[in-house]
């Protein structure tokens, strides 16, 4: 057996076919037919005669990789007992072997998935996984600009040999567990080990990406990530590697090659290849018929001894299979077919074909789907929904492309077509890749070895064509589908973080009273007045499209003037062109003066899911979920990161096809976007909700009740120490969240007294908690993203500077610290006072940052206007300035104020249009940055706006 051609891609296991000719193995033992000499099929095919196809091309760069491969004994005869780890610099031995124990999440999958014109691969290497991490996509960063990688090959903290050890024994496989995450993320050995440490000591991931920044190299939180989920999928490998096993040695088919090979695989993609022979069908298909009859013996001598065979032998009248010389036949046909199918030798050399080759996704338009277009026609005021998906899928009702060709957004919407049945969808093999594969099989592969006559000639020739198209076709076609799709989803995921990240991070508008605005035709345009501080002063319905607007707008003036509300927060939904018309209007004729009011749009998605949420309701028990949506739109400018954090971030209205990749996969990944986002920024304990908090890292839901329900019953705290008195925050929960929570001194006056607190609660009894003081004054580091583990180190650089923590933010520390750092150099300061420079440099930010620095002043806030233009008065080749509202696989969505986002395509979204520190990501634009853009053409029919990208503004 030739070793298993490689790939990243983790895919579920897959039988040959679903129907009844699926492809099923028994209890007997299978025959297979003697290996050649030469196990690779590039060596078989230099035997070939010069007549007949040529063999399929290699590319130059993988000759040398495809022509040393050998087969898994000989690779294990020539790699040495003992090996030095690169990582330890200790000597590893084979480890006895155990049950996997890792705890992993099995739901969650890899995204590493190769490019698919590459679907086999001869080895897994970093040339056939995106560089992520080595070049991010994305350059954000929280506190800091991003680091370098420097490939120092620092080894900072590795992990002891009795830890390798144990995840060899946990792993049970017959390779390194760091050395194959290394290779499949591209991301540095002693990286890997590091952050294997770390997950296995439960450390979360912005804790990680803050605090442990020289364990990991200056990664930032998307490849630590990545290295997580790859790390969780090579356990769940481990642990179906092993199910294999067992289920195996049941069966009494396990051999010791067998188990070599199984435990030698490094995907799933991988182990289902091996073991995809040995598996048992519990339907009776023709196959199995035909081997209950006795005809497997025939079927091995039409191989080794034709010559002997006399199918006429085989024919008992009345039995039914066996009745006549062609039942007979038919019944040989299907069982060597079934033994071809089955042969991983003959897959490989089929997939390489393949590869090879052009070949092709092509979609039509159902005819079901034309019948109701032509019925619609005829009766227009029928089944609109259906016209509308129609139009939607125009773009391929004749739609070809390669496989290598294919864009991720295209296999979305092809998917997405076939399953709303208008939309037929094929994966088209070229004719030259099954004669190629016929001709092999016969000369070389599945040739008889002695001397065979034309009849039985024949009969290995239709076999190898039935089993080519009934058994190894459709398995060619759903390996294909199933790689688009994942390679699809990886891409609509990581669109969904970008755009979350940066719509989570809009700077938030502070100091002002905002009014929220849920337009509206028949109920009304729903109005909430809010304080600076998101407290809710007036709400009310105001009908502004009917005949007694004059009588509204009265309203509005008396409502605005009273609160000395200046700033209008309108919903993008129904209604929301009449009602910024509306506005509009009345700023121009300065309807509101004194005052200077101006509007803005925002996204309202989700803001009516969350109005009848089980939370709304708990936050505002006595509004009318109309209105309380009308508190989400202006609460969403005064502080987004608060207020989107209690919606599912599906429902928020970013990128695309968010319900056709797996929910399970994307509500991980957004899940860990809102963790770092909200820790990065950081919480205020004393003010933020009950919600936001359980999106810090290092709590949950149950903690965040508990420290909320300690603040109500003890008033605020006065210090990070006081958490450790709350039920359920043990040493390592405290260690993950201390870092990322606030104690603003503003919330506290240095008068004031903290209250009594129960020396011992006695929730706290037995658990040591309480035993160790805790302190009750305010102390200033606690306002700073420095970690607790780091106050000693921020008390020595303070006293080192003649500074105390009192001056945190004044310019006179600030010049203290750049005199201090100036004159004795950065990294002699961090050997003077015992820490790492990562740490200095973490605590000199902090130290230098004026008390309640928010991240978010870096990224853009919502655009403020008093007037507005409309499609109609758009000319090609206008300049305007917009903001990127959205951002899909297939390019960014802006909103020029004119109703309607433009689109610019990904096409004009080029290098040079981008700013330095953007020109890494792979789209390069996000949710909230503005841009200059030029109009390309525009279709009022269809409200169609293209857009050309200028430049992107600061």
């Amino acid at each position: 057996m030739s070793r298993r051609a490689r790939t990243t891609a983790i895919v579920d296991y897959v039988d040959l076919v679903s129907d009844e000719d699926s492809i099923h193995c028994d209890n007997e033992e299978e025959w297979k037919p003697p290996q050649p000499k030469a196990v690779h099929c590039a060596s078989e095919s230099e035997k070939r005669p010069t007549k007949g196809p040529p063999k399929p091309r290699v590319p130059k760069k993988e000759t040398a990789k495809r022509s040393s491969k050998t087969s898994k004994a000989e690779l294990k005869q020539e790699k040495p007992e003992n090996q030095m780890d690169v990582v330890t610099g200790n000597v590893k031995t084979e480890s006895t072997k155990s049950e996997p124990s890792f705890k992993t999440k099995d739901e969650r999958i890899s995204f590493t998935i190769a490019k698919s014109d590459t679907l086999t691969q001869g080895t897994s290497s970093c040339a056939n996984i995106t560089a992520k991490k080595e070049e991010p996509e994305d350059d954000f960063t929280f506190d800091e600009p991003v680091l370098k990688k420097q490939k120092t090959g620092c080894q900072s903290s590795v992990p002891s040999k009795k830890l390798q050890a144990s995840m060899k024994r946990e792993m049970d496989m017959n390779w390194d567990l760091i050395e194959v995450l290394s290779t499949q993320t591209c991301v540095e050995r002693w990286v890997c080990a590091n952050v294997v440490t770390l997950l296995r000591e439960e450390n979360t991931v912005p804790f990680i990406v803050r605090y442990r920044k020289d364990m990991i190299n200056h990664m930032d939180a998307d490849a630590v990530r990545d290295v997580q989920l790859v790390f969780e999928e090579l356990c769940t490998l481990a642990k179906k590697t092993q199910s294999v096993v067992n289920t195996l040695k049941k069966d009494g088919v396990l051999t010791t090659e067998l188990e070599k090979s199984l435990k030698s695989c490094q995907s799933a993609d991988e182990l289902d290849h091996v073991y995809t022979p040995y598996k048992k069908g519990c339907k009776v298909t023709k196959v199995r018929k035909a081997k209950a009859l006795g005809l497997e013996s025939a079927a091995i001598a039409l191989i080794e001894a034709p010559h002997t065979l006399d199918l006429r032998k085989w024919v008992k009248p009345g039995t039914e299979g066996l009745s006549s010389l062609e039942e007979v036949s038919t019944g040989v046909l299907h069982i060597l077919a079934y033994t071809i199918a089955k042969d991983p030798e003959t897959l490989t050399y089929v997939k390489r074909l393949c590869e090879n080759d052009d070949v092709t996704l092509h979609s039509t338009v159902t005819k079901t789907a034309l019948k109701e277009k032509e019925q619609e026609k005829s009766q227009p005021n029928d089944k609109k929904h259906k016209k509308q998906d129609l139009d939607k899928f125009q773009l391929y009702f004749n739609f070809t492309s390669t496989i290598r060709r294919v864009q991720p957004h295209q296999t979305l919407a092809v998917n997405r077509g076939e399953s709303l049945k208008l939309l037929t969808v094929k994966v088209n093999i070229p004719d030259r890749v099954k004669n190629n594969f016929t001709w092999w099989c016969i000369n070389n592969r599945w040739k008889t070895r002695t001397f065979a006559h034309q009849d039985h000639q024949t009969l290995i020739k239709n076999s190898v064509e039935d089993s080519y198209k009934r058994l190894i076709g459709p398995f060619l076609t759903r390996m294909y589908r199933t790689n688009l799709t994942k390679t699809a989803e990886k891409e609509s995921v990581a669109m969904f973080v970008r755009n979350l990240r940066q719509r989570l991070l809009v700077c938030p508008v502070r100091g002002c009273v905002m009014m929220g605005v849920d337009p509206g035709f028949r109920h009304g345009c729903k109005l909430a007045i809010l304080s600076p501080t998101g407290q809710i002063l007036h709400t009310d319905v105001v009908y502004l499209h009917g005949s007694r607007n004059d009588r509204e707008a009265e309203k509005l003036r008396y409502l605005m003037n009273k609160y000395s509300c200046s700033r209008v927060v309108i919903g993008n939904g129904t209604a929301c062109r009449e009602t910024e018309s509306f506005f509009a209007d009345l700023i121009a004729k300065c309807y509101f003066h004194p005052l200077d009011v101006s509007y803005c749009i925002i996204n309202e998605a989700g803001a009516s899911i969350y109005s009848v949420s089980t939370e709304a309701v708990k936050e505002m028990p006595d509004l009318d979920p109309n209105l309380r949506s009308a508190v989400s739109i202006g609460r969403r400018v005064q502080d987004p990161l608060a207020e989107l954090v209690k919606i599912d971030p599906k429902h928020i209205g970013i990128g695309t096809y968010q319900h056709d990749v797996s929910s399970t996969v994307l509500k991980a990944a957004l899940d860990g976007v809102v963790q770092e986002c909200v820790s990065f920024v950081g919480v205020d304990i004393n003010i933020c909700s009950e919600t936001l908090m359980r999106h810090v890292a290092g709590l949950n839901t149950a903690r965040a009740r508990n420290i909320a329900e300690w603040r109500e019953q003890n008033g605020p705290f006065f210090n990070r120490e006081q958490l450790k008195l709350v039920k359920g925050m043990g040493p390592k929960s405290y260690q993950q969240c201390a870092g990322f929570i606030r104690i603003n001194q503003s919330v506290h006056s240095t008068e004031c007294t903290p209250p009594a607190i129960p020396p011992k609660p006695a929730a706290k009894k037995g658990k040591g908690k309480a035993n160790a003081p805790i302190p009750t004054h305010f102390n200033p580091l606690d306002q700073t993203c420095i970690h607790p583990e780091s106050y000693d180190v921020a008390e020595r650089f303070l006293s080192l500077i003649g500074k105390s923590a009192i001056e945190i933010g004044s310019k006179d520390l600030k010049q203290s610290v750049n005199h201090k750092v100036s004159s004795s150099g950065f990294d002699e300061l961090s050997k003077k006072i015992g820490t790492t420079p990562e740490t200095l440099k973490l605590i000199m930010d902090s130290l230098t940052q004026p008390p309640g620095f928010d991240i978010r002043q870096d990224f853009g806030q919502e655009d403020f206007k008093r007037g507005i233009v409309s499609i109609a008065d758009l000319q090609v080749g206008a300049v305007l300035t917009g903001r990127v509202d959205n951002t899909c696989l297939f390019g960014a969505f802006v909103d020029i104020g004119v109703g309607r986002s433009g689109l610019i395509h990904k096409s004009n979204i080029t290098l040079d249009k981008l700013p330095a520190s953007q020109r890494r990501r792979s789209l390069a634009l996000g949710p909230g940055e503005r841009v200059e853009v030029r109009v390309l053409n525009v279709d009022p029919q269809r409200g169609r706006i293209g857009l050309d990208l200028i430049r992107v503004l600061h």
